[in-house]
Protein backbone atom coordinates (compact mmCIF):
# COMPACT_ATOMS: atom_id res chain seq x y z
CA UNK A 1 0.00 0.00 0.00
CA UNK A 2 1.31 3.44 -0.96
CA UNK A 3 1.12 6.52 1.22
CA UNK A 4 -1.12 9.37 0.13
CA UNK A 5 0.93 12.17 -1.39
CA UNK A 6 0.50 15.75 -0.22
CA UNK A 7 2.22 18.48 -2.28
CA UNK A 8 1.20 21.40 -0.06
CA UNK A 9 3.37 23.55 2.19
CA UNK A 10 1.83 23.27 5.68
CA UNK A 11 3.60 26.52 6.64
CA UNK A 12 2.14 28.58 3.81
CA UNK A 13 0.43 31.59 5.37
CA UNK A 14 -3.08 30.70 4.24
CA UNK A 15 -2.82 27.21 5.71
CA UNK A 16 -1.40 28.51 8.97
CA UNK A 17 -4.38 30.83 9.26
CA UNK A 18 -6.94 28.13 8.42
CA UNK A 19 -5.42 24.66 8.85
CA UNK A 20 -8.40 22.56 9.84
CA UNK A 21 -9.95 21.91 6.41
CA UNK A 22 -6.59 20.58 5.22
CA UNK A 23 -6.35 18.35 8.27
CA UNK A 24 -9.78 16.90 7.51
CA UNK A 25 -8.85 16.19 3.87
CA UNK A 26 -5.65 14.41 4.88
CA UNK A 27 -7.38 12.40 7.63
CA UNK A 28 -9.88 11.13 5.09
CA UNK A 29 -7.26 10.54 2.39
CA UNK A 30 -5.41 7.84 4.29
CA UNK A 31 -3.63 6.87 7.52
CA UNK A 32 -0.15 7.84 6.31
CA UNK A 33 0.67 10.88 4.17
CA UNK A 34 3.95 11.68 2.37
CA UNK A 35 4.64 15.37 1.97
CA UNK A 36 6.35 15.69 -1.40
CA UNK A 37 7.45 19.30 -0.89
CA UNK A 38 9.64 18.60 2.13
CA UNK A 39 9.95 14.81 2.02
CA UNK A 40 8.58 13.99 5.48
CA UNK A 41 5.87 11.49 6.37
CA UNK A 42 2.85 12.41 8.47
CA UNK A 43 -0.18 11.13 10.36
CA UNK A 44 -3.42 12.97 11.10
CA UNK A 45 -5.79 10.46 12.67
CA UNK A 46 -6.20 10.26 16.44
CA UNK A 47 -5.49 6.53 16.77
CA UNK A 48 -2.30 6.67 14.72
CA UNK A 49 -0.93 9.89 16.21
CA UNK A 50 -1.51 8.58 19.73
CA UNK A 51 0.20 5.27 18.91
CA UNK A 52 3.25 6.94 17.39
CA UNK A 53 3.58 9.47 20.21
CA UNK A 54 3.53 6.60 22.70
CA UNK A 55 6.15 4.50 20.88
CA UNK A 56 9.44 6.26 21.67
CA UNK A 57 11.48 3.23 20.64
CA UNK A 58 10.28 3.47 17.02
CA UNK A 59 9.63 7.21 16.84
CA UNK A 60 12.46 8.89 18.69
CA UNK A 61 12.75 12.46 19.97
CA UNK A 62 16.53 12.54 20.34
CA UNK A 63 16.97 13.54 16.69
CA UNK A 64 14.85 16.63 17.17
CA UNK A 65 11.10 17.23 17.47
CA UNK A 66 11.11 19.59 14.49
CA UNK A 67 11.60 19.11 10.77
CA UNK A 68 15.40 19.17 11.13
CA UNK A 69 17.12 15.83 11.77
CA UNK A 70 19.72 16.85 14.32
CA UNK A 71 21.69 13.66 13.65
CA UNK A 72 22.42 15.05 10.19
CA UNK A 73 22.34 18.82 10.76
CA UNK A 74 23.54 20.72 13.80
CA UNK A 75 20.79 22.17 15.95
CA UNK A 76 20.72 25.89 16.71
CA UNK A 77 21.20 25.22 20.43
CA UNK A 78 22.23 22.44 22.78
CA UNK A 79 19.52 19.75 22.80
CA UNK A 80 16.90 19.85 25.53
CA UNK A 81 17.42 17.17 28.16
CA UNK A 82 13.67 16.58 28.16
CA UNK A 83 12.16 17.39 24.77
CA UNK A 84 15.07 16.09 22.67
CA UNK A 85 15.90 12.98 24.67
CA UNK A 86 14.83 9.34 24.90
CA UNK A 87 15.19 6.80 27.71
CA UNK A 88 17.25 6.17 29.70
CA UNK A 89 18.56 9.76 29.65
CA UNK A 90 15.06 11.21 29.45
CA UNK A 91 13.83 9.01 32.31
CA UNK A 92 16.53 10.26 34.67
CA UNK A 93 15.92 13.94 33.95
CA UNK A 94 12.14 13.60 33.93
CA UNK A 95 12.14 11.95 37.35
CA UNK A 96 13.96 14.94 38.82
CA UNK A 97 11.71 17.61 37.32
CA UNK A 98 8.54 15.62 38.05
CA UNK A 99 9.46 15.84 41.72
CA UNK A 100 9.95 19.59 41.45
CA UNK A 101 6.73 20.23 39.51
CA UNK A 102 4.70 18.14 41.93
CA UNK A 103 0.96 18.64 42.48
CA UNK A 104 1.73 20.08 45.90
CA UNK A 105 4.19 22.62 44.44
CA UNK A 106 1.58 23.74 41.92
CA UNK A 107 -1.14 24.01 44.58
CA UNK A 108 1.15 26.26 46.61
CA UNK A 109 1.11 28.76 43.75
CA UNK A 110 -2.67 29.15 43.65
CA UNK A 111 -3.08 31.83 46.32
CA UNK A 112 -0.49 34.15 44.75
CA UNK A 113 -1.84 33.55 41.25
CA UNK A 114 -5.36 34.35 42.42
CA UNK A 115 -4.22 37.55 44.12
CA UNK A 116 -2.39 38.64 40.96
CA UNK A 117 -5.42 37.80 38.81
CA UNK A 118 -7.66 39.91 41.04
CA UNK A 119 -5.25 42.85 40.78
CA UNK A 120 -4.87 42.38 37.05
CA UNK A 121 -8.59 42.38 36.30
CA UNK A 122 -9.22 45.26 38.71
CA UNK A 123 -6.61 47.30 36.80
CA UNK A 124 -8.78 47.06 33.69
CA UNK A 125 -11.15 49.41 35.51
CA UNK A 126 -14.41 50.33 33.85
CA UNK A 127 -13.14 49.95 30.30
CA UNK A 128 -15.62 48.14 28.10
CA UNK A 129 -13.18 47.20 25.34
CA UNK A 130 -9.77 45.56 25.65
CA UNK A 131 -7.34 43.50 23.63
CA UNK A 132 -7.71 40.05 25.16
CA UNK A 133 -4.48 38.85 23.55
CA UNK A 134 -2.08 41.43 24.97
CA UNK A 135 -3.93 42.58 28.10
CA UNK A 136 -5.02 39.16 29.38
CA UNK A 137 -3.50 36.20 27.54
CA UNK A 138 0.02 37.65 27.46
CA UNK A 139 0.03 39.95 30.46
CA UNK A 140 -1.12 37.48 33.11
CA UNK A 141 1.37 34.64 32.45
CA UNK A 142 4.17 37.19 32.19
CA UNK A 143 3.09 38.56 35.57
CA UNK A 144 3.17 35.20 37.38
CA UNK A 145 5.29 32.60 35.58
CA UNK A 146 8.78 34.20 35.66
CA UNK A 147 8.41 34.80 39.40
CA UNK A 148 7.49 31.15 39.95
CA UNK A 149 10.78 30.15 38.33
CA UNK A 150 12.77 32.92 40.02
CA UNK A 151 13.85 34.73 36.86
CA UNK A 152 15.67 38.01 37.33
CA UNK A 153 13.41 41.04 36.70
CA UNK A 154 15.41 42.79 34.00
CA UNK A 155 15.05 41.75 30.37
CA UNK A 156 12.08 39.44 30.78
CA UNK A 157 10.83 40.40 27.32
CA UNK A 158 13.56 38.03 26.10
CA UNK A 159 11.49 35.11 27.36
CA UNK A 160 8.87 35.68 24.67
CA UNK A 161 11.50 36.26 22.01
CA UNK A 162 13.26 33.04 22.97
CA UNK A 163 9.99 31.13 22.83
CA UNK A 164 9.45 32.37 19.28
CA UNK A 165 12.90 31.09 18.35
CA UNK A 166 12.38 27.69 19.98
CA UNK A 167 8.99 26.92 18.45
CA UNK A 168 9.59 28.41 15.02
CA UNK A 169 12.83 26.44 14.72
CA UNK A 170 10.74 23.26 14.63
CA UNK A 171 9.44 24.22 11.20
CA UNK A 172 11.33 25.03 8.00
CA UNK A 173 13.71 27.96 7.69
CA UNK A 174 11.05 30.17 6.16
CA UNK A 175 10.33 33.87 6.61
CA UNK A 176 8.64 33.21 9.96
CA UNK A 177 11.75 31.41 11.19
CA UNK A 178 14.13 34.16 10.06
CA UNK A 179 11.93 36.85 11.61
CA UNK A 180 12.02 35.02 14.96
CA UNK A 181 15.82 34.85 14.85
CA UNK A 182 16.45 38.54 14.09
CA UNK A 183 17.91 39.16 17.56
CA UNK A 184 19.06 35.60 18.21
CA UNK A 185 22.51 36.36 19.62
CA UNK A 186 21.25 38.88 22.16
CA UNK A 187 18.28 36.78 23.24
CA UNK A 188 20.26 33.56 23.46
CA UNK A 189 22.95 35.23 25.58
CA UNK A 190 20.32 36.61 27.99
CA UNK A 191 18.67 33.21 28.40
CA UNK A 192 21.96 31.50 29.13
CA UNK A 193 22.74 34.07 31.81
CA UNK A 194 19.22 33.84 33.27
CA UNK A 195 19.59 30.08 33.80
CA UNK A 196 22.72 30.41 35.92
CA UNK A 197 22.39 29.85 39.63
CA UNK A 198 23.66 33.29 40.60
CA UNK A 199 21.03 35.00 38.46
CA UNK A 200 18.05 33.11 39.88
CA UNK A 201 16.11 33.91 43.04
CA UNK A 202 16.73 31.84 46.17
CA UNK A 203 13.25 30.33 45.88
CA UNK A 204 11.30 29.05 42.90
CA UNK A 205 11.51 26.23 40.39
CA UNK A 206 14.91 27.41 39.21
CA UNK A 207 16.36 27.18 42.71
CA UNK A 208 14.76 23.75 43.13
CA UNK A 209 16.49 22.50 39.98
CA UNK A 210 19.85 23.79 41.20
CA UNK A 211 19.18 22.09 44.54
CA UNK A 212 19.17 18.80 42.63
CA UNK A 213 22.69 19.70 41.54
CA UNK A 214 23.67 20.26 45.17
CA UNK A 215 22.43 16.75 45.91
CA UNK A 216 24.68 15.34 43.20
CA UNK A 217 21.77 14.28 41.00
CA UNK A 218 22.72 16.43 38.01
CA UNK A 219 25.72 18.40 36.77
CA UNK A 220 25.83 22.19 36.64
CA UNK A 221 25.42 22.07 32.85
CA UNK A 222 22.35 19.86 33.20
CA UNK A 223 20.84 22.17 35.82
CA UNK A 224 21.16 25.18 33.52
CA UNK A 225 19.67 23.23 30.60
CA UNK A 226 16.71 22.08 32.70
CA UNK A 227 16.01 25.66 33.78
CA UNK A 228 16.18 26.62 30.11
CA UNK A 229 13.62 23.91 29.27
CA UNK A 230 11.23 25.30 31.86
CA UNK A 231 11.62 28.85 30.57
CA UNK A 232 11.24 27.78 26.94
CA UNK A 233 7.97 25.95 27.44
CA UNK A 234 6.41 28.10 30.14
CA UNK A 235 4.95 31.10 28.34
CA UNK A 236 4.06 30.75 24.64
CA UNK A 237 1.78 27.77 24.97
CA UNK A 238 0.02 29.11 28.08
CA UNK A 239 -0.50 32.47 26.39
CA UNK A 240 -1.99 30.63 23.42
CA UNK A 241 -4.23 28.54 25.68
CA UNK A 242 -5.69 31.55 27.51
CA UNK A 243 -6.13 33.57 24.32
CA UNK A 244 -7.69 30.73 22.35
CA UNK A 245 -10.12 30.03 25.20
CA UNK A 246 -11.15 33.68 25.42
CA UNK A 247 -11.70 33.75 21.67
CA UNK A 248 -13.81 30.58 21.70
CA UNK A 249 -15.96 31.90 24.53
CA UNK A 250 -16.40 35.28 22.83
CA UNK A 251 -17.56 33.46 19.70
CA UNK A 252 -19.93 31.29 21.76
CA UNK A 253 -21.50 33.66 24.31
CA UNK A 254 -24.00 31.07 25.55
CA UNK A 255 -21.13 29.22 27.15
CA UNK A 256 -20.03 32.30 29.08
CA UNK A 257 -23.49 32.22 30.67
CA UNK A 258 -22.93 28.56 31.53
CA UNK A 259 -19.63 29.46 33.18
CA UNK A 260 -21.36 32.20 35.19
CA UNK A 261 -23.83 29.65 36.51
CA UNK A 262 -21.16 27.04 37.18
CA UNK A 263 -17.58 28.42 37.46
CA UNK A 264 -16.27 24.87 37.77
CA UNK A 265 -16.99 24.60 34.03
CA UNK A 266 -13.99 26.88 33.42
CA UNK A 267 -11.82 23.76 33.58
CA UNK A 268 -13.97 22.18 30.90
CA UNK A 269 -13.56 25.22 28.67
CA UNK A 270 -9.77 25.03 29.07
CA UNK A 271 -9.62 21.33 28.19
CA UNK A 272 -11.95 21.82 25.23
CA UNK A 273 -9.71 24.59 23.92
CA UNK A 274 -6.72 22.26 24.18
CA UNK A 275 -8.68 19.83 22.02
CA UNK A 276 -10.49 22.20 19.66
CA UNK A 277 -7.75 24.76 18.93
CA UNK A 278 -4.55 23.18 20.24
CA UNK A 279 -1.78 25.68 21.08
CA UNK A 280 0.87 23.20 19.87
CA UNK A 281 -0.27 21.98 16.47
CA UNK A 282 2.40 19.37 15.75
CA UNK A 283 5.55 17.56 16.74
CA UNK A 284 8.01 15.61 14.64
CA UNK A 285 9.61 12.30 15.45
CA UNK A 286 12.32 10.31 13.60
CA UNK A 287 11.96 6.59 12.89
CA UNK A 288 14.67 4.38 14.36
CA UNK A 289 13.72 1.51 12.06
CA UNK A 290 11.34 0.80 9.21
CA UNK A 291 7.76 0.59 10.49
CA UNK A 292 4.51 -0.46 8.87
CA UNK A 293 1.39 1.58 9.58
CA UNK A 294 -1.85 0.21 8.12
CA UNK A 295 0.03 -1.45 5.30
CA UNK A 296 2.22 1.58 4.51
CA UNK A 297 5.94 1.20 5.20
CA UNK A 298 7.71 4.25 6.61
CA UNK A 299 11.47 3.78 6.18
CA UNK A 300 14.08 4.07 8.91
CA UNK A 301 15.59 7.52 9.55
CA UNK A 302 12.42 9.25 8.28
CA UNK A 303 11.01 12.43 9.73
CA UNK A 304 7.36 11.94 10.71
CA UNK A 305 5.00 14.85 11.43
CA UNK A 306 2.40 13.97 14.05
CA UNK A 307 -0.51 16.40 13.90
CA UNK A 308 -1.87 16.81 17.42
CA UNK A 309 -4.36 19.43 16.26
CA UNK A 310 -5.79 17.18 13.55
CA UNK A 311 -6.01 14.19 15.90
CA UNK A 312 -7.90 16.38 18.35
CA UNK A 313 -10.60 16.99 15.73
CA UNK A 314 -10.80 13.48 14.31
CA UNK A 315 -14.50 12.49 14.05
CA UNK A 316 -13.41 8.87 14.45
CA UNK A 317 -12.59 9.77 18.06
CA UNK A 318 -14.81 12.76 18.81
CA UNK A 319 -17.92 12.24 16.70
CA UNK A 320 -19.42 14.31 13.93
CA UNK A 321 -19.35 17.51 16.00
CA UNK A 322 -15.57 17.33 16.39
CA UNK A 323 -15.14 20.78 14.82
CA UNK A 324 -17.51 22.35 17.35
CA UNK A 325 -16.33 24.03 20.57
CA UNK A 326 -18.28 22.67 23.55
CA UNK A 327 -16.92 23.03 27.11
CA UNK A 328 -19.43 20.41 28.30
CA UNK A 329 -17.67 17.75 26.20
CA UNK A 330 -15.78 14.83 27.75
CA UNK A 331 -12.30 15.67 26.46
CA UNK A 332 -10.47 12.66 27.93
CA UNK A 333 -7.94 11.53 25.36
CA UNK A 334 -7.16 14.90 23.81
CA UNK A 335 -3.53 15.39 22.86
CA UNK A 336 -3.19 19.10 23.52
CA UNK A 337 -0.48 18.41 26.10
CA UNK A 338 1.06 15.58 24.14
CA UNK A 339 1.04 11.84 24.83
CA UNK A 340 3.42 9.31 26.32
CA UNK A 341 6.70 9.93 28.13
CA UNK A 342 7.05 13.43 26.64
CA UNK A 343 3.64 14.62 27.83
CA UNK A 344 3.95 18.28 28.80
CA UNK A 345 5.85 18.75 32.04
CA UNK A 346 4.22 22.10 32.82
CA UNK A 347 0.63 21.16 32.04
CA UNK A 348 -0.51 21.60 35.64
CA UNK A 349 0.87 25.12 35.95
CA UNK A 350 -0.55 26.04 32.53
CA UNK A 351 -3.96 24.78 33.59
CA UNK A 352 -3.70 26.67 36.88
CA UNK A 353 -2.82 29.97 35.21
CA UNK A 354 -5.65 29.63 32.71
CA UNK A 355 -8.17 28.57 35.35
CA UNK A 356 -7.31 31.39 37.74
CA UNK A 357 -7.47 34.26 35.26
CA UNK A 358 -10.57 32.96 33.45
CA UNK A 359 -12.40 32.34 36.72
CA UNK A 360 -11.69 35.92 37.79
CA UNK A 361 -12.97 37.24 34.46
CA UNK A 362 -16.14 35.16 34.70
CA UNK A 363 -16.73 36.55 38.19
CA UNK A 364 -16.25 40.17 37.10
CA UNK A 365 -18.03 40.22 33.74
CA UNK A 366 -21.58 39.30 32.84
CA UNK A 367 -20.62 38.59 29.24
CA UNK A 368 -17.91 39.07 26.64
CA UNK A 369 -18.14 39.37 22.89
CA UNK A 370 -15.87 40.11 19.97
CA UNK A 371 -15.42 43.81 19.26
CA UNK A 372 -13.49 43.26 16.02
CA UNK A 373 -11.60 40.71 13.99
CA UNK A 374 -8.97 38.69 15.89
CA UNK A 375 -5.49 38.49 14.37
CA UNK A 376 -3.38 35.34 14.25
CA UNK A 377 0.27 35.38 15.31
CA UNK A 378 2.02 33.48 12.53
CA UNK A 379 4.12 30.68 14.00
CA UNK A 380 5.44 27.42 12.59
CA UNK A 381 4.13 25.35 15.51
CA UNK A 382 2.10 27.38 18.04
CA UNK A 383 -1.42 28.54 17.18
CA UNK A 384 -1.92 31.82 19.01
CA UNK A 385 -3.50 35.24 18.52
CA UNK A 386 -1.70 38.56 18.72
CA UNK A 387 -4.95 40.52 18.79
CA UNK A 388 -8.36 39.65 20.24
CA UNK A 389 -10.63 42.73 20.43
CA UNK A 390 -13.15 42.10 23.21
CA UNK A 391 -16.17 43.96 24.48
CA UNK A 392 -16.75 43.41 28.20
CA UNK A 393 -19.98 43.80 30.15
CA UNK A 394 -19.49 44.14 33.91
CA UNK A 395 -21.55 42.11 36.31
CA UNK A 396 -23.98 44.19 38.35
Amino acid sequence: MLAVEDPTDPWEEGLLRSPYDRYARLRDAGPVVKNTKYGFWSMYRHEDVAAAMSDWETYCSSRGVGITDTAKEQAWRKPSLLLNADPPQHTEMRKIVNGIFSPRAIRNLRAQFEATAEEHVAALGDRSEIDGATEIAEAFPIAVFPDSVGVRPDGRDNLLLYGLMAFNSEGPKNEIYHDAFRHADTVHAWIEEACKRENLADTGFGADIWAAHDQGLITAEQAALLVRSVLTAGLDTTIALIGNTLLALARNPRYWRDLKEDPALVKGAIEETMRHDAPVQLFFRTTTQAVEVHGVEIPADAKVLLSLASANRDPRRWGEDADTFDPHRNTAGHMGFGVGIHRCLGQMIARLEAEVILTRLVREYESIELAGEPELRLNNVVRSRKKIPLKLHKSK
